[in-house]
């Protein structure tokens, strides 16, 4: 099996496919139209083989920021960026609808918002949207709703709500086409002895210190960073993600051919209720723990009160919380069986000793394990 093929139609039933802005509009603000057109015969032919796919489409804010004669590309504020995306997604929306009618394809429109995949109702219910949607031969082209997302809400790329879709879609890969070819061991831009990862098995500290946050062409919201977020999402739900190089005809097409580009393969997901929490972006609170239960975790230990050494933020029993070791990174994240104040009155407490501090009967951990996940 090459590389490419991880994402063919026979090993990767379910597919997201990420667009970005300097791929789809030019820095003057009209569409690529070509361009786009040969990605989209190239969806057809993965649709003709059985593969069923989502597409995350950037543009909107581009598009809309032409028609209104906005400076800065509609980014100059939070106002231009909504106002350039109402009226930009309607023109990306029609563009999609019409060139993939011409494959023979019906296109459905998908607007979500951070707070739509971060709680656990609201994604159940666009899981089941987009399950529909592919069993109907319909492909979803989905893009955050930058109308009324505030810094607050909101994803801030579209690399990472195309990880984010792929777990709520079933998808076995994701391939985020870019304006660069893949992650490289410096800036490609500045250093020209750097060379293109082929392959990341693992997703550590020295991998990620070679990303920047910034996005290449100014046009988008990513960059570098964004993506090896997402292929940690992705990997939280089984997903193989890629990034590819789409300046080039029928990118697709064409990574089928030669695989060039990085590929981060999975090595297996959680169950759906731990890729969902592995996934989300936001949490309600941390429990900040010692090393005995930071390697207690890593065993597949539940988190006990006596671990715990202290207590951030005002969570409610049920929400998501990160857990903290002591040398500050989140080690785990899952859903804390007490209230905040709780927590409080009992972190570092031996179990024998909590039920007399409650007064009631305790819970059997503060985070159990059932409902953790480690990251």
């Amino acid at each position: 099996m090459t590389r490419a093929d991880r994402f063919a139609p026979a090993s990767c039933p379910r597919l997201v496919v990420k667009i970005g802005s300097a791929l789809l509009v030019d820095p003057d603000g009209t569409v690529r139209r070509e361009w786009l057109a040969g990605v989209v015969a190239d969806l057809a032919a993965r649709h003709l083989s059985g593969q069923r796919l989502i597409v995350v489409s950037s543009g909107a804010i581009a598009l809309g920021a032409r028609r209104l004669g906005l400076p800065n590309g509609g980014r100059a504020c939070l106002e231009d960026a909504q106002a350039a995306a109402a009226t930009g997604q309607i023109a990306l929306s029609q563009l999609w609808a019409e060139l993939l009618a011409s494959e023979g394809l019906t296109a459905a429109q998908m607007l979500l918002t951070l707070d739509d995949l971060e709680d656990r109702r609201r994604y159940l219910n666009a899981s089941a949207t987009v399950a529909r949607l592919l069993a109907l031969g319909v492909v979803p082209v989905v893009n955050e709703n930058d109308t009324v997302a505030t810094e607050e809400i909101r994803f801030g790329d579209n690399d990472r709500l195309a990880a984010r879709v792929a777990q709520a879609a079933g998808a076995g890969g994701v391939i985020l086409l870019s304006d660069v070819d893949g992650l490289y061991t410096a800036n490609p831009g500045s250093d020209p002895q750097a060379q293109l990862i082929d392959e990341v098995t693992t997703l550590d500290d020295s991998i990620m210190a070679m990303a920047d946050g910034g996005s290449a062409s100014g046009m988008g919201s990513g960059g570098m960073l964004a993506k090896l977020q997402a292929a940690k999402i992705a990997h939280a739900a089984g997903a193989h993600l890629a990034i590819v190089g789409g300046r080039r005809d029928h990118p697709l097409a064409a990574f089928d051919a030669d695989g060039r580009g990085t590929i981060f393969p999975a090595s297996g997901g959680s169950g759906a209720r731990k890729a969902w929490l592995a996934g989300r972006l936001t949490a309600h609170g941390r429990i900040l723990i010692d090393a005995g239960a930071t390697s207690a975790l890593a065993g597949g230990a539940s988190l006990l009160a006596a671990g715990a050494t202290a207590i951030e933020g005002g969570f409610s029993r049920g929400d998501v919380i990160d857990i903290v070791g002591p040398e500050g990174r989140a080690v785990a994240r899952g859903l804390t069986e007490y209230d905040a104040s709780e927590a409080k009155l009992i972190a570092g407490r031996r179990t024998a000793e909590l039920a007399t501090i409650l007064g009631y009967a305790p819970r059997s951990a503060l985070v159990h394990r059932d409902h953790m996940v480690l990251l």
